[in-house]
């Protein structure tokens, strides 16, 4: 097979590019017949797939080496380019959603790729396209920004990545003081981050009024083609995990307050640190997690070993830490090759074990369904996708000792407790981002004085004295990039992490019953939407007050009956 190093990029002629769309979109428009109109529909796919293609290469080369001029230009002109060809998509769906045929193409293709397109027409009109080009150059230039981050720090100059082993440390001087050195980076650039956000709130809440809404919000939703919930869902699981949640994850950090000796509320510093002895690391490098991760998903089932095994022999993983790097990690598709991508960061943590369950959980079910037809339906909506991921890592709670050695207990139980406490943090970055896009007119100060007080209503365990730059001050906000380039992509992980929970319940019972239905919920691509994707595979909907209440309960019984003695 193809290497990724070995995958071609060449910068499309936008102008052929853009011919060639009109041509499909006219031949769909004319045909007289199901067959004219499927053979422009398909031809139609084989190009965006094509397109998307390449925008990935260049997108993903870049983020490897932010630095490399040639990929750093190609990505500009992606920038500009995208939002251009939207327009010609836009036609295009235009003449779908009319076209006569439409019954034939839903009895073989289904109704959901109409219900999508709907949706996106709503999210877009030429008039706009101007502004989405400038909201993607702002956005690269945030990422930019965190990637170029070099902190000095005991002697040593590090990105922001490649420091955060620093901030576990079970040295309480030397966590303290990388906290320190990362939060004075962030405060001495906040001015220049201030000025990006606030030029993308003013502007996404322009485009939003361009297309006829009350601002941003609709638009937001929209555009992440929320298809079966709303606002006042949202609303609703907000309020069950203040109900629900909160008291839960402010049980286990007074529990790590007192199994640490720290006074309570926490410190960002303290509250990085789980366990005296120190957090749970891998037992080996690199190299080890991913032979391990191998073993894993040979052993786990013969989908996956197929998967995993092309991924290795692919290249079709970056992991390591490097300068230049964009921070974070994700996980794409390269569509011309029938196979996703992996982009992370490792930096010696339990992360590193998590990017190859979470981000192979992605990469996975993106495997699966490589050859559904149109190729949208290979990815289900974020918050679906992102049940693939999270579940994926409970799924590898056996394989942990190999992946964990004598950090495996601690590992299991940090992960779960993470797992919990991680819901209020994520549903807190959504409120934010509903108050400041409801409320376009906030100043910078006025977004950190927001978050501070979210950070009392979701966060309580959390101190606020000022002992930290920047993250004790109410700013820390800033370091989610999602907040920046992907607004209201949050709250997703939030529902999934509520799905995955309940695997994780199931896991405690009958792995292989876990296992049934997880694939039932994986093989089903993009083709249904997030609550049919549940129904469908026999899982509770996140947005039933009792499925939060249920999955607390339990977790929280398994937490409070764990030896302590494994953990200390």
């Amino acid at each position: 097979m193809i290497t990724f190093a070995e995958m071609p990029y060449k910068r499309p002629d936008l102008d052929a590019v853009k011919a060639e769309y009109k041509k499909w979109t006219e031949q769909l428009r004319t045909a007289s017949t199901y067959e004219e109109a499927r053979a422009a529909f398909l031809g139609r796919e084989e190009l965006e797939k094509h397109v998307r293609t390449q925008s990935t290469l260049a997108s993903i080369r870049h983020s490897i080496d932010t630095r490399d001029g040639f990929y750093n230009s190609e990505k500009k002109f992606w920038n500009g380019a995208g939002p251009e060809l939207e327009e010609y998509d836009d036609a295009f769906t235009e003449a779908l959603l009319a076209s006569p045929f439409r019954a034939e193409f839903e009895q073989e293709y289904g109704t959901l790729p109409f219900l999508n397109a709907e949706i996106a027409r709503k999210a877009f009109s030429p008039v706009i396209v101007p502004d989405m080009q400038e909201e993607n150059n702002l956005t690269q230039e945030y990422e930019k920004l965190l990637a170029s981050a070099q902190i000095p720090f005991e002697g040593g100059t590090y990105t922001l990545s490649q420091l955060s082993p620093f901030k576990t440390s079970a040295d309480d001087a030397q966590r303290l003081a990388a906290w320190q050195a990362e939060g004075r980076w962030y405060k001495e650039h906040q001015p220049e981050m201030d000025e990006i956000y606030d030029r993308l709130v003013h502007l996404r809440d322009k485009m939003g009024k361009k297309l006829g809404f009350e601002g941003y919000t609709t638009l937001g939703y929209y555009r992440m083609q929320r298809n079966c919930y709303g606002k006042a869902d949202v609303e609703k699981f907000r309020a069950a995990v203040v109900k629900y949640l909160v008291p839960l994850a402010d049980r286990i950090r007074r529990a790590q307050a007192e199994r640490l000796g720290k006074p309570y509320p926490l410190s960002f510093a303290d509250e990085a640190l789980r366990f005296a002895s120190g957090n749970p690391r891998p037992a080996g490098g690199p190299d080890d997690i991913l032979a391990q991760g191998k073993k894993f998903y040979d052993e786990l089932s013969p989908e996956t070993s197929e998967f995993f095994r092309t991924m290795l022999s692919g290249h079709l993983m970056d992991v390591l830490s490097t300068p230049g790097k964009e921070s974070g990690g994700y996980c794409t598709s390269i569509p011309d090759y029938g196979v996703p991508f992996i982009f992370a960061n490792f930096n010696g943590t339990q992360h590193d074990v998590e990017v190859v369950t979470h981000e192979a959980g992605h990469a996975f079910a993106c495997y699966l369904n490589r050859d559904r037809v149109p190729s949208s339906l290979v990815w289900p909506t974020m918050e679906a996708c992102e049940v693939h991921s999270m579940s994926m890592e409970f799924f590898a709670w056996p394989w942990s000792d190999g992946f964990f050695g004598k950090d495996a207990a601690k590992f299991r139980y940090s992960h779960l407790a993470d797992a919990l406490t991680f819901i209020p943090y994520g549903t807190m970055v959504d409120h934010f981002q509903h108050i400041v896009y409801e409320q376009p007119e906030l100043s910078p100060a006025e977004r950190h004085a927001v978050w501070k007080k979210l950070l009392g209503v979701y966060m309580p365990w959390m101190r606020l004295d000022g002992e930290i730059p920047f993250y004790s001050e109410g700013e820390g906000w800033q370091r989610q990039h999602h907040i920046y380039s992907s607004p209201f992509y949050y709250i997703d992980y939030c529902l999934a992490q509520t799905v995955s929970l309940q695997f994780w319940a199931m896991l405690q019972k009958d792995r292989d019953d876990a296992w049934k239905h997880y694939m039932a919920y994986a093989k089903q691509g993009g083709s249904r939407v997030f609550t049919e994707l549940l129904q469908n595979a026999g899982l509770q909907s996140p947005f039933d007050e009792d499925c939060l209440r249920t999955v607390s309960e339990t977790a929280g019984r398994w937490l409070d009956d764990f030896d302590p003695d494994q953990i200390r």
